[in-house]
């Protein structure tokens, strides 16, 4: 397992599509940075960058991007074949390749929420920002991941899924917070650290017990998908 998810990382690290990873975040960072310089109230700038951009945007974007390629580019390219070939279990690759999308998703998202948590309130709500984010990073990762397998346009899907179902579906139809990971997200960081400065409708537990329904039920569509993965690569 350790070697597939050293495969991973040194194939995603490779890609440019690594790159695409930092405009976001350095985005944020520089909006926080400059809201709080000009003495602009927190009030004021903390839900727009902290949610607008950070939750709604930096997070679910990275996960997507990241989560999309630990093996969406490997079926692309036709190397899949390789993992294909050795007698491992199927959830011996999906594993792996889903702890590194998780944990570089969580580097580079939480990392800048943090960062404008912080300088939005306080180091306490920074961390709540931050470890709230790693959940978001695993539920996000686990749906992309799975989505990479199943529809050959998993980028896609994903930005329909973030823009439409939890951009503009989740802030008009009120329903459907329920199964919005950012609102899991804004509720379990809220809950951590309550400030003011979040939102939502949605419960602790529900965003506790929905955060670990959605990563556990996609990893296993991941892990049942991949059994079905013909020696070309295609499902069968």
């Amino acid at each position: 397992m350790s070697t597939v998810a050293w495969i991973t990382a040194r194939g995603l690290f490779g890609r440019r599509r690594f790159l695409m990873l930092f405009p976001l975040p350095l985005l944020l960072v520089g909006l926080a940075t400059t809201s709080r310089a000009l003495g602009v109230d927190p009030g004021q700038w903390g839900q727009p960058v902290l949610v607008g951009l950070g939750l709604a945007v930096v997070l679910p974007v990275i996960a997507l991007i990241v989560g999309t390629g630990v093996l969406g580019s490997e079926i692309d390219d036709g190397t899949v074949v390789h993992i294909l070939t050795k007698p491992l279990p199927r959830w011996q690759i999906i594993l792996p390749k889903l702890a590194v999308a998780v944990g570089v998703t969580a580097l580079t998202a939480g990392l800048p929420l943090y960062v404008a948590g912080v300088l939005a309130h306080s180091v306490r709500f920074g961390l709540a920002l931050a470890a709230a984010a790693t959940v978001g990073a695993l539920a996000y990762s686990a749906i992309f991941l799975a989505l990479s397998l199943v529809t050959r346009r998993p980028v896609l899907l994903g930005l329909v899924y973030v823009l439409i179902w939890e951009g503009l579906l989740g802030n008009f139809v009120s329903g459907t917070r329920v199964l919005s990971i950012q609102q899991y997200v804004v509720a379990l960081a809220d809950r951590l650290a309550p400030t003011g400065l979040l939102e939502t409708p949605v419960s602790v537990p529900v965003a506790a017990v929905m955060s670990v329904v959605a990563a556990l039920g996609f990893t296993w569509l991941a892990i049942n998908r991949l059994r079905s993965f013909s020696m070309a690569g295609e499902t069968s």
